[in-house]
């Protein structure tokens, strides 16, 4: 059996299990909000696991997709934030996991007086095929022979295409609670992939996970016990959020460390980490005229796209850079400068993005503009 595959069964067994019987090393101690848990059904926390609490993230009217939802904690606590306008998608691999979560959905859904949860099987690194669609599917076309096998395969991708479990720019924020790291090292490039293709343009991810401060040794990773129990395939703290890069995400941020670790072992310390990431810095760039500033307190920044900017330089972005910097998680680091007049975006010219340059005033302002003015009663800020 391949290591991806050996990986993946051993996650299952130890998973299902914990659908059964309360696991104690699957988890290290969270603060939820009592609030919220109020209503979720003593079976569902009990036997939910994780490292932190990525619905403290979410927003009231969002589509919600948890990878690795297990009993369904999370997707529950985020029904109650998103309300009734929201949606919740919960993505498990595991039967017994998922019979609990949705044997608990309508008891959640009375309490609340809306039912906005659903729960899906599948594999979090392949949210393109429904398990169960393909289960359903199999009934009739036993696999017997390699043909078989074959022609199963063929059938996935046909599903994958035409029924994906979870389509193309769907969701608006992906949260996960320390299932990443469970997924084997050759499935993790693809990992990150689905979680961009799923999210909406202006969508974000917000994971809580398992890191290490030192790399983890070749024998703890073979180690099926360690594996399963979050600690061979945490990330190290460097690398985890550069996944997210790799993968196009921009903006990238640690929201929260662990002061202290979950556990340690061999002398290195694991411990939680939350981060987030958005979806939207690809597109062509258009010359408008805009500048920015970046406010400080650091003498430079470098973003994700290579661009470097000192701290009170007015700086020429494309417009789709204007933009970002206007959103989160960028917004409170810069100041905005509109053109004098405005450059239609159907009038506008492609902008050179392969280097920064500062932005001359007259640019913005018009090189004919040579307007005189009185000075005003006020030049301070609490009277304009």
């Amino acid at each position: 059996m391949s290591s991806k595959l050996k990986t993946e069964s051993v996650v299952k067994d130890r998973y299902g299990a914990g659908a059964q019987a309360v696991e104690a090393k699957l988890c290290c101690p969270v603060d939820y909000d009592p609030e919220y848990l109020k209503i979720i059904p003593r079976e569902v926390i009990e036997k939910d696991y994780g490292c932190g609490d990525p619905s403290k993230h979410v927003r009231p009217g969002e589509t919600v997709l948890d990878l690795g939802s297990g009993t369904g904690k999370i997707c529950f606590i985020a029904s109650q934030v998103v309300g009734a306008e929201g949606k919740v998608i919960g993505i498990d691999m595991t039967d017994s996991m998922l019979e609990v979560a949705r044997r608990n959905a309508p008891a959640v859904a009375e309490k609340i007086g809306y039912a906005n949860v659903e729960f899906r099987k599948g594999r979090i690194q392949d949210l393109a095929l429904d398990l169960e669609a393909l289960e359903a599917e199999l009934q009739n076309r036993p696999i017997d022979n390699a043909n078989a096998f074959l022609e199963a395969e063929e059938l996935a991708e046909e599903l994958r295409v035409k029924k994906p479990m979870v389509a193309d720019d769907s969701v608006d924020v992906v949260v996960s609670n320390c299932v990443l790291n469970l997924v084997s090292h050759a499935a993790r490039d693809q990992l990150f992939q689905e979680i961009f293709r799923v999210l909406k343009v202006g969508g974000r991810a917000v994971i809580s996970d398992i890191v290490c401060d030192e790399e983890v040794t070749e024998e703890m990773q073979k180690d099926p016990e360690l594996w399963s129990g979050c600690i061979s395939g945490a990330f190290h703290e460097d690398e985890f959020i550069e996944a997210f890069s790799q993968a196009g995400f921009y903006g990238g941020r640690v929201l929260s460390l662990e002061k202290e670790p979950w556990q340690t072992v061999q002398g290195i310390e694991f411990r939680s980490m939350t981060v987030e990431a958005f979806k939207g810095k690809q597109g062509v760039c258009l010359e408008r005229n805009q500048a920015v500033i970046y406010q400080g307190p650091f003498k430079e920044v470098l973003d994700d796209d290579g661009h470097r900017m000192e701290r009170g330089k007015r700086y020429a972005v494309c417009d789709k850079t204007y933009g970002l910097y206007g959103k989160a998680p960028y917004a409170d680091s810069f100041l905005f400068i509109d053109p004098r007049e405005e450059i239609p975006v159907e009038k506008a010219e492609l902008f050179d993005c392969s280097g920064m340059r500062l932005r001359h005033p007259k640019e913005t302002k018009g090189q004919d503009y040579d307007a005189t003015s009185t000075a005003g009663e006020c030049c301070g800020p609490e009277c304009c």
